[in-house]
């Protein structure tokens, strides 16, 4: 998604963001990344979550948890819905809030979902994990710079905490400042509970930047050889084909003397 954006093409295979918006977990569990659920968990975890729902919808972690399944199974509207009458009957809560407002991101409703993330957190209690899902919220409006404001202020609540410093380094990449995405992202991927889509997303920025050796050797640190060379050319093409696309792209009628 990433690199379509930066270079006008369709999306890539290339890995995508880390961070607030990608996370299906609650807040609390977002600065580690559990492993991926299978097919068969997913629909095993909806269907436990959705008995305990059904016997008590009224419950606010309940009503998160079964959320969170169904986002990880796919099922992001319903998951809206669910969050939607949880914020009705909690309307307070803000740990209900702020996964209603990344619920409504899932599903492009982002005007709604800044509204709803407005209200997880309050002015003197500041919480970077909803100021940062605001900033990616805003990156996925096109408003990078608003965005890199929010991460910036998150930032000065958890300074280096990898996952803002991918969202910021992702969000400098998409307002095409690419040696200011690296050295951030750099800085994100040196942290000690990193996300693996970190690196791929620095691999992804160095390859951008035309070092597409180094860019598939930082991409083999997580993916098997063949993946990470089969990723690099990939992009190699695809920013080959934005160069001869550019080049037969008219200039403009010349200016008569």
């Amino acid at each position: 998604m990433l690199a379509g954006a930066l270079s006008g093409c369709a999306a890539t295979r290339l890995p995508q963001s880390t961070g607030a918006l990608a996370a299906a977990t609650p807040p609390a569990a977002e600065a580690e990344a559990a492993p991926a659920a299978t097919e068969g968990e997913a629909r095993r975890e909806v269907e436990t979550w959705g008995e305990r729902y059904r016997a008590n919808s009224s419950d606010p972690q309940i009503a998160i948890h079964y959320a969170q399944a169904l986002r990880v199974n796919g099922q992001r509207a319903q998951a809206v819905a669910v969050l939607e009458q949880a914020s009705l009957h909690n309307s307070k809560n803000m740990e209900v809030l702020g996964a209603y407002g990344r619920a409504l991101a899932d599903v492009g409703n982002y005007q709604q979902a800044l509204d709803v993330l407005g209200r997880a957190h309050a002015p003197d209690r500041p919480d970077w994990r909803i100021l940062s899902a605001q900033g990616a919220v805003l990156d996925q409006m096109g408003r990078h710079q608003d965005a890199q404001r929010y991460y910036e202020t998150a930032l000065k609540i958890v300074p280096d905490e990898p996952s803002v410093l991918s969202n910021l380094g992702l969000s400098y990449a998409l307002s095409k400042q690419l040696p200011r995405a690296e050295a951030t992202l750099k800085r994100a991927a040196a942290g000690q509970r990193v996300d693996p889509r970190v690196r791929q997303n620095l691999a992804l920025v160095v390859g951008l930047q035309g070092r597409f050796a180094e860019a598939e050797s930082i991409a083999r640190a997580d993916l098997p050889p063949e993946e990470a060379s089969a990723n690099v050319a990939y992009l190699r093409d695809m920013l080959a084909h934005e160069s001869d696309a550019q080049a037969r792209r008219p200039t403009g009628p010349s200016s008569r003397s």
